[in-house]
């Protein structure tokens, strides 16, 4: 049995030391390591990795959408997000998970104390990671999740899929940034903006003025551990937490596919946390 990530850029990535941790402490002897695959090798990675003994693997930037139709099957909610980032060799067939959503709410709640019944929440961005936490905001109970990105078609498209009509497309520019975090308790960062490596950041954070001062940020980025957004919150007053804690939920539940079993979540999550903190 051997267990990979894969992405690019992928060595910065923590999941090795938080799968390692956790395997080591239910006693499996399994390898997880990181693996750079570029945007258009899919096919050839997956190929290789049958042939080298990979069972499971996590997939990151650029992966989680594309992986889709290399698949043998889908998980009906990650085909609903239309990304996975969990795949299992199981009797032969490639299967995709996606473990982002709950891994988010599941970091909401722990980190920040946060359950997202009722809430009204600003989500920047459309991408893999977005679709996973905006849907799982609307089925944990969020009551208006505003899903916004540059290009609109594409987050008119994501909030389609919402079968419970609590996501609603808007735009990116100051002004409607501002105006709907004034409506939110919390706002989330799902592009890729202040990201290490990534050379784009804000443009401005003048919409952070916006929140109600018992609002919170939650930056899905972990590398750097303070992204500027962040930052910017911390100086005005409003709580912050990074993407470490989704990171770190997301990873029990993969680490539940990989295994194809139920575990002790909270005692694995907190053996990751402590693997974190030792770095």
């Amino acid at each position: 049995m051997s267990l990979q990530i894969i992405g690019d850029p992928v060595l910065h990535s923590k999941s090795p030391v938080i799968q390692g941790a956790m395997l080591a402490a239910l006693g499996l002897d399994v390898e997880y390591t990181s693996h750079v695959v570029r945007r258009g090798e899919l096919p050839q990675y997956l190929a290789w990795a049958r042939e080298n003994g990979v069972t499971g693997f996590n997939a990151t930037m650029p992966h989680k959408e594309d992986l889709i139709p290399l698949l043998d099957e889908v998980d009906p909610a990650a085909r609903t997000i239309g990304a996975v980032n969990t795949v299992c060799l199981r009797d032969g067939r490639w299967m995709g998970f996606n473990t982002d959503g709950a891994g988010a709410v599941a970091a909401l709640k722990d980190g920040l104390s946060m359950d997202p019944d009722r809430l009204t929440v600003t989500l920047l961005g459309a991408g893999g990671a977005a679709k996973a936490v905006a849907l799982a905001l609307s089925a944990a109970g969020a009551e208006r999740v505003f899903v916004c990105n540059r290009t609109l078609s594409r987050t008119q498209a994501l909030c389609a899929q919402d079968p419970l009509g609590r996501l609603s497309p808007a735009g990116f520019d100051a002004d409607t940034l501002s105006g709907l975090a004034a409506k939110s308790q919390l706002l989330v960062n799902c592009t890729n903006l202040g990201m290490a490596g990534c050379p784009c950041q804000f443009e401005d954070f003048s919409f952070l003025d916006a929140l109600p001062p018992n609002a919170a940020v939650f930056d899905a980025i972990y590398h750097p551990a303070e992204t500027e957004l962040l930052a910017q919150a911390k100086g005005r007053g409003l709580r912050g937490m990074n993407g470490l804690p989704m990171l770190v939920n997301q990873a029990v539940l993969a680490l539940e596919h990989f295994l194809d079993r139920p575990l002790d979540r909270p005692a694995m999550a907190a053996v990751a946390a402590a693997a974190l903190n030792q770095m």
